[in-house]
C-alpha cells in the first residue's frame, strides 16, 4: 500500500490529471468547430457514451492500478541489472534509458495492440473502443472496463530494469499522445508521416472497410507496422467508414463495454469438444 501511494503522488498521477484536463479543452474546440461547420463529428448521445465509458474505464482502474504496480514491482526485483538508479525522473535516470524505454514501450504498445484484433480473449476487452460510427477526440475516451491482461505485455519493460514509475509514467505519455488522434481536423503531417503515428494513420484504424481493417496498431511510432507488414495508407478514393462491421446500435455504456463477452461466452458454451471450445477463445 506504501507503494501505490508513492504511485499516486508521483507525476504518473500528475500526468493523467493533466491529460484529461487538456483533452476535455480540445474535445470543446473540436466539438465547437465542428458544429460551427455543421460537420457532423460529434454525436450527443455516443459522447455521452464515451464520457461514461471513461468514468468506468478510471474507477476500476484506480483499483487495478495497484495490481500493475505490484507486478512490475515484483518482475523488476527479478531484474539482473537495474537501469535507472534510485527513481523514475529525469534527474535520477540518463537521457538514453529515457529514450530506450520509449522504443521498448512502443513495441510493447504495437505487441498489444495487433495481439488484441487478432486474439478473441483480448478483443473481447478493447472491440469497445472501435465500437463508436464517429471518430473525433472523445473518442479515444471510450476505454475498457476489462483492462486485465494488458499489462502482461509491459512486465519485460521491469524484467530488462526499467523502474515500474518510469515504466507507468512512459504510458501515460504515449497514451495521452494516442488520444490527440482521435480527429479528423488534421491532415497529412508530411515527412513526419513515415516515423510518427498520425491522425491520418489512426482514422485508417479505426476503418471497418476491408482495406483497413487490422492495419496500423503503433502507438507513438508507426515503424513497426512498416517493419512488420501491418502499414496502410489512407485513400482518397476509400472515405473510411468508421466502427465496427455490424453496427452495436447502443449507447449504453454497460453494453458497450460487455457485448463482446457475451458473444464469447455463448461461444464457449455452443456444443464442441473441450478443444474445439478452447480454440474460441483465440
Amino acid at each position: 500500500m506504501e507503494a501505490l501511494s508513492d504511485a499516486l503522488r508521483s507525476p504518473v498521477a500528475l500526468l493523467y490529471a493533466a491529460a484529461l484536463t487538456g483533452s476535455g479543452f480540445l474535445i470543446g474546440g473540436e466539438a465547437l468547430w465542428g458544429w460551427r461547420r455543421r460537420a457532423g463529428l460529434y454525436g450527443l448521445a455516443d459522447t455521452l457514451a464515451n464520457g461514461a465509458m471513461w468514468l468506468g474505464y478510471v474507477l476500476l482502474n484506480a483499483l487495478w492500478a495497484g495490481v500493475v504496480f505490484l507486478a512490475y514491482s515484483a518482475a523488476y526485483e527479478l531484474a539482473p541489472v537495474r537501469l535507472s538508479v534510485g527513481g523514475w525522473h529525469v534527474g535520477l535516470a540518463l537521457w538514453w534509458e529515457w529514450a530506450l524505454l520509449f522504443v521498448l514501450d512502443d513495441l510493447c504498445f504495437y505487441v498489444f495492440h495487433r495481439s488484441s484484433h487478432r486474439c478473441r480473449l483480448l478483443w473481447a476487452s478493447h472491440v469497445n473502443h472501435h465500437s463508436s460510427r464517429h471518430f473525433n477526440l472523445s473518442v479515444a475516451f471510450r476505454q475498457t472496463w476489462t483492462p486485465f491482461f494488458a499489462f502482461v505485455f509491459w512486465l519485460p519493460l521491469p524484467l530488462l530494469g526499467f523502474d515500474p514509475l518510469m515504466v507507468l509514467s512512459m504510458q501515460a505519455l504515449s497514451l495521452f499522445y494516442q488520444s490527440l488522434l482521435h480527429t479528423q481536423l488534421v491532415e497529412s503531417l508530411g515527412p513526419l508521416e513515415w516515423v510518427l503515428n498520425t491522425p491520418t494513420h489512426h482514422r485508417v484504424h479505426h476503418g471497418s472497410n476491408p482495406e483497413y481493417v487490422d492495419k496500423n496498431f503503433g502507438g507513438v511510432l508507426i515503424v513497426w507496422d512498416r517493419l512488420f507488414g501491418t502499414f496502410a495508407a489512407e485513400q482518397p478514393e476509400a472515405p473510411i467508414r468508421f466502427g465496427l462491421h455490424e453496427d452495436l446500435g447502443s449507447h449504453n455504456p454497460l453494453w458497450i463495454a460487455v457485448h463482446e463477452w457475451v458473444a464469447l461466452g455463448r461461444a464457449l458454451a455452443a456444443p464442441g469438444s473441450l478443444r474445439e471450445r478452447l480454440g474460441r477463445l483465440f
